[in-house]
């Protein structure tokens, strides 16, 4: 990392310094959550339309932090007397200013890759291709935003000889910002697609706006085949530009003149300065094919040779994009993120695994870091250090050099000197309660790790895209006015996507209530490390006790209710209990209708055991126009009815109605709060296209055969073929969650890109396709629902909503978390 004085950060950034402190500043923070040497690290309150992070300086200060770069002082400065802040006008512009004055005395080439898709894959298998001979830095995972590439910048350091910088855009005007503190001197341009394309006019202008990254650029790399790419960049804007292009249709600097796919790999014949060569991936997608040019082209642009360059290519591995949560052995989490090790990812992950709080014990499972460019005494040194902050409790060092350097982390730490060595002396029984995280170099093949660590379930998965879910959230955070608070439902298993594993997700985003069915959904919650507020929607008498022991906040719909949970409390001697009064405004199911909210104020305001937190209701029709008319009365009748309970009472009453529809289609209606449910899990009730898919139900076909005509396919013989038929047996059934309904054709699945029938009856454990002319292989991989066959669609087949789909698939069903 690099090395600056808090004056010269002050003198680069012209701000205004407050305080006496002038101590170094290694590194750099935006996310108060992500503390790791607060003595040496200068945190950025940036402050955006929904979040301000001068809220969170009394919170870094207790942890340790001393300097601050801000827009206004803290109210509560005297309480941070050794805090020195420097105070600038725009704290995002600011950090951006550092970045580029810390690119400026960088001498090496800076290679900067912007496109659609394939950034990120290109990025690391330039790192893969010429690590042996360069000191690269790189941005960690996909590090590519407006704060993004900051910090990116801010790793470079004079022992890297080249860098790659990755640069992403969603709207315009950002690129300008970025070109200006990345500077690039080689620019590679992907491609142009559809990601973020709502937030431009046309595909034009999204172009016009990607290749400003490139308008001072000495070389740049493109596929001249994009038409629209290929005439921006021909124009004059860009004549001073060095232009490396390439083709499978027409001439250009390297010709793609043909491909073949054999071996699990594909054959490239491509023709550079006018001679015939050939290159070999281990890959046969269309996808690693374009990335696999670009490296090859961006080689050519560096000066290496064709045997290299063919030698390189064969030992490019796939980059992993994500980083996915499982369920592991005696009750473990197991965190894989295996596929490589180094110092920017490994910090990254364990800010990951920190913020996990199912498990009280953590666990590192790590192997030698591979071509940093670091003595090993430092590098161990400093990756001791790291767990050590982020509270470690056990850590296994696999490979020859951190065996060597195991003196420099505790004395319970175990080493052993290959994967295979582990493996060999592997208990299951030291493995309990506890998070697990693998971070491994790809050479080191963890996956035979996480083969014994995982539990054994069968080979029906849900996949949960964390990342989705944080896109629908900002998109529903969107709609609300910054003052506005948001309810995130987690109640029904978070709609069949898992418990604590998205009330995690939800905390760390720092949403403002919980809300589950029932006390038992609650207490999981708590016992899985969640501290927010939680609110419970169906409070049973007989979990009253249970609800005030785990701190949960119950809804009072009845006078019942209220006088059984008041007289739990008076017997425990609590007072001023939070509560939450459900208001009855036309759905008719629980709740104070109106008639009755005299005699509630009356009762609330002669006792001392509840006060009341929120006033709420629900809307019967929210998500259709037919019914806006009573959406209309419901909301009025709510407004009166809580604005009589509000003014009796001194404190503070939130009042909420909205769901995840009312969001969308009423934001006049916000009040205090809202309640965001299905929205989260990637439904809309205004435009389906605004959110993303969070759940994929997948499986496998276990075994395909063949079968002649008049043979016929599963229980009450349903399906009888009528032509020679291929089917497919997949090892999922209603028992699963995959309902009957869905047999004899009604329903499909997609294989290979392709919707193919379900055939025969549905079984408890088991269906069948049919694959009649698709090439497949046992052990494909089949889509249910989710990516590339939206779960609108599976619900359409059955004549229901997507609340039912979700919620039906069995806990049996292992749920993979993955976070890009």
């Amino acid at each position: 990392m690099p090395y600056y004085s808090l004056k010269q950060v002050n003198d680069i950034l012209s701000g205004t310094l407050y305080g006496e402190k002038n101590g170094p500043i290694h590194y750099l923070l935006t996310d108060s959550r992500g503390v790791a040497y607060p003595e040496v690290s200068l945190f950025f309150a940036i402050k955006g339309a929904r979040h301000d992070g001068h809220r969170f300086i009394p919170e870094l200060y207790q942890l340790g932090l001393r300097y601050f770069v801000v827009q206004y002082l803290p109210e509560a400065i005297q309480q941070l007397p050794e805090a020195t802040f420097i105070k600038v006008n725009d704290v995002l512009q600011a950090l951006q200013q550092l970045a580029a004055a810390n690119r400026e005395v960088f001498t090496g080439p800076v290679i900067a890759i912007t496109g659609s898709n394939g950034k990120t894959v290109v990025k690391e298998w330039i790192y893969q291709a010429i690590h042996q001979d360069q000191q690269v830095i790189r941005s960690p995972k996909s590090f590519n935003s407006q704060i993004g590439v900051p910090l990116s910048l801010w790793q470079l350091d004079p022992q890297h000889s080249i860098a790659i910088i990755e640069a992403g855009i969603s709207q315009p005007g950002e690129m300008q910002k970025l070109e200006r503190i990345i500077r690039p001197d080689i620019g590679i341009f992907t491609n142009l697609g559809e990601p973020h394309q709502e937030n431009f006019q046309d595909y034009e202008q999204k172009c016009r706006e990607k290749l400003l990254l490139f308008q001072h650029c000495k070389q740049i790399i493109y596929c001249i085949d994009q038409p629209i790419v290929d005439e921006i960049l021909t124009s004059s804007q860009y004549n001073n530009i060095e232009k490396f292009t390439w083709s499978v249709c027409r001439p250009a600097t390297l010709f793609i003149s043909s491909t073949d796919k054999v071996d699990n790999q594909t054959v490239i014949h491509t023709i550079y300065q006018e001679k015939e060569l050939e290159f070999s991936i281990p890959f046969q997608d269309e996808a690693s094919f374009e990335n696999a040019i670009h490296l090859i082209s961006l080689m050519f642009l560096l000066k290496y040779s064709p045997d290299i360059i063919a030698e390189r290519l064969k030992t490019l591995t796939p980059v992993a994009m994500r980083l996915e949560t499982k369920q592991g052995i005696h009750n473990c989490t197991i965190i894989n993120d295996a596929y490589n090790s180094d110092m920017g990812s490994l910090t990254i992950a364990l800010d990951y695994l920190y913020h996990q709080q199912q498990h009280e014990h953590k666990t590192v499972i790590l192997s030698d870091i591979l071509q940093s460019g670091k003595n090993g005494d430092v590098l161990y040194k400093e990756v001791s250090s790291l767990l050590q902050r982020k509270k470690i409790h056990k850590f296994i060092g696999i490979g020859p050099d951190l065996t060597k350097h195991k003196a420099f982390f505790p004395i319970n730490s175990n080493f052993y000197t290959s994967t295979s060595d582990f493996i060999n002396h592997f208990l299951k029984e030291n493995f309990n309660d506890e998070t697990i995280l693998l971070k491994g170099s790809r050479s080191f093949e963890f996956e035979r790790i996480l083969k014994v660590l995982e539990e054994k379930v069968h080979e029906t998965v849900l996949e949960i895209n964390m990342n989705a879910m944080i896109h629908n959230l900002n998109y529903f955070k969107s709609k609300l006015k910054p003052e506005t608070k948001l309810v995130a439902m987690v109640k029904a298993f978070s709609y069949g996507s898992g418990s604590f594993e998205i009330a995690n997700l939800l905390q760390f985003q720092r949403v403002d209530y919980l809300a589950v069915a029932f006390a038992d959904e609650g207490v999981l919650l708590r016992d899985s490390g969640i501290t927010m507020p939680i609110m419970v929607m169906n409070p049973e008498t007989t979990s009253f006790e249970q609800i005030i022991s785990y701190q949960l906040e119950p809804e009072i719909y009845s006078f019942r209710v209220l006088l059984q949970f008041s007289k739990v409390l008076e017997t425990l001697g609590e007072t001023d209990y939070p509560v939450h009064i459900k208001i009855d405004s036309g759905m008719h199911r629980l709740g104070f209708v109106e008639s009755e909210i005299d005699n509630l104020i009356n009762t609330l305001q002669n006792q001392s055991s509840v006060q009341v937190k929120s006033v709420f209701s629900h809307l019967a029709g929210g998500d259709d126009e037919v019914f806006d008319d009573f959406t209309h009365e419901q909301v009025s009748l709510f407004d009166k009815i809580s604005t009589k309970i509000i003014q009796s009472f001194p404190q503070k009453i939130i009042r909420h109605i909205l769901n995840s529809a009312g969001i969308e289609r009423f934001p006049e209606y916000q009040f205090d709060m809202v309640r965001l449910g299905i929205g989260l899990y990637g439904i809309s009730a205004v435009n389906q296209s605004f959110v993303q898919e969070v759940s994929t139900l997948k499986t496998v076909i276990l075994q395909i055969k063949n079968i002649a005509v008049n043979e016929t396919v599963g229980y009450s013989r349903k399906f009888k073929a009528n032509t020679p038929t291929k089917i497919g047996i997949l090892p999922i059934g209603y028992a699963d969650g995959l309902h009957r309904i869905l047999g004899n054709g009604r329903g499909k699945v997609l294989v290979k890109n392709q919707l193919v029938s379900i055939i025969g009856n549905i079984c408890m454990d088991m269906s069948m396709i049919d694959l009649t002319g698709i090439n497949v292989s046992e052990g494909d991989e089949v889509v249910v629902f989710g990516q590339g066959y939206p779960i609108l669609e599976i619900s359409k087949l059955m004549n229901t909503i997507p609340y039912e789909v979700l919620t039906s698939i069995s806990q049996r069903v292992k749920r993979v978390y993955y976070q890009e």
